[in-house]
């Protein structure tokens, strides 16, 4: 089985991909922690994430270990992961990672930007999860407060919606919903609602 997620940052795709795997027994792929780690690596060395050659490079080269690390959630690091996910040499080097892990059985839930779209269009399963924006920059405000972390939530939300652009507007495989995937919206719902929902389209196609 293969779930293919997508959506914009902050919309709860990776939370429901999470429990989608836990429920389900089936691996989890965060697509956007390989463009994050990507990101990061350029960052410590001192790199210009819009420089497309430094950026392919550490794609085709990237320590998997960055995964784990405790600063890939910064927002900075989220910032040059929209930069470097523009960059069609950066795609390029890591679809075939993504495709791979995801056709290693039993089955996997995969979420991002462009999964249903380019990655894995022939999931069976493809699910768009959004949220409006407001609602995303407050939860987004609330996780980095409960860090300890200082947030206005005014340069949060302006922050969502410049990576929102980008990513709807990047010429390589754009943000966007596929045709035939089921949209949630989960502005106003609780993540076991989302689940419940996510579920059922899953008993539906499958």
């Amino acid at each position: 089985m293969i779930i293919a997620i997508d959506g914009p940052a902050g919309a709860g795709k990776g939370t429901l991909a999470r429990a989608l795997a836990d429920r389900l027994g089936l691996r989890h792929l965060d697509t956007g922690g390989l463009y994050r780690a990507t990101a990061l690596q350029i960052l410590r060395a001192g790199g210009d994430p819009a420089d497309p050659e430094v950026a392919e490079r550490a794609a085709r080269s990237l320590d998997e270990s960055l995964l784990d690390a405790p600063d890939l959630r910064r927002p900075e690091v989220g910032t040059a992961a929209s930069v470097v996910a523009a960059i069609p040499g950066v795609r390029q080097a890591l679809l075939d990672f993504q495709r791979d892990f995801a056709r290693t059985p039993p089955g996997v839930v995969v979420d991002g930007r462009d999964i249903g779209t380019v990655v894995l269009p022939e999931a069976p399963v493809k699910l768009y999860v959004t949220a409006s924006a407001a609602e995303r920059a407050r939860r987004r405000h609330e996780e980095l407060l409960a860090r300890g972390e200082t947030s206005i939530y005014e340069r949060v939300r302006a922050e969502i919606e410049a990576r929102d652009a980008r990513d709807a507007g990047r010429a390589v495989a754009p943000m966007r919903q596929a045709d035939d995937a089921v949209e949630i919206d989960t502005t106003d719902l609780a993540p076991e609602q989302v689940l419940a929902r996510a579920l059922a389209v899953i008993d539906a196609r499958t």
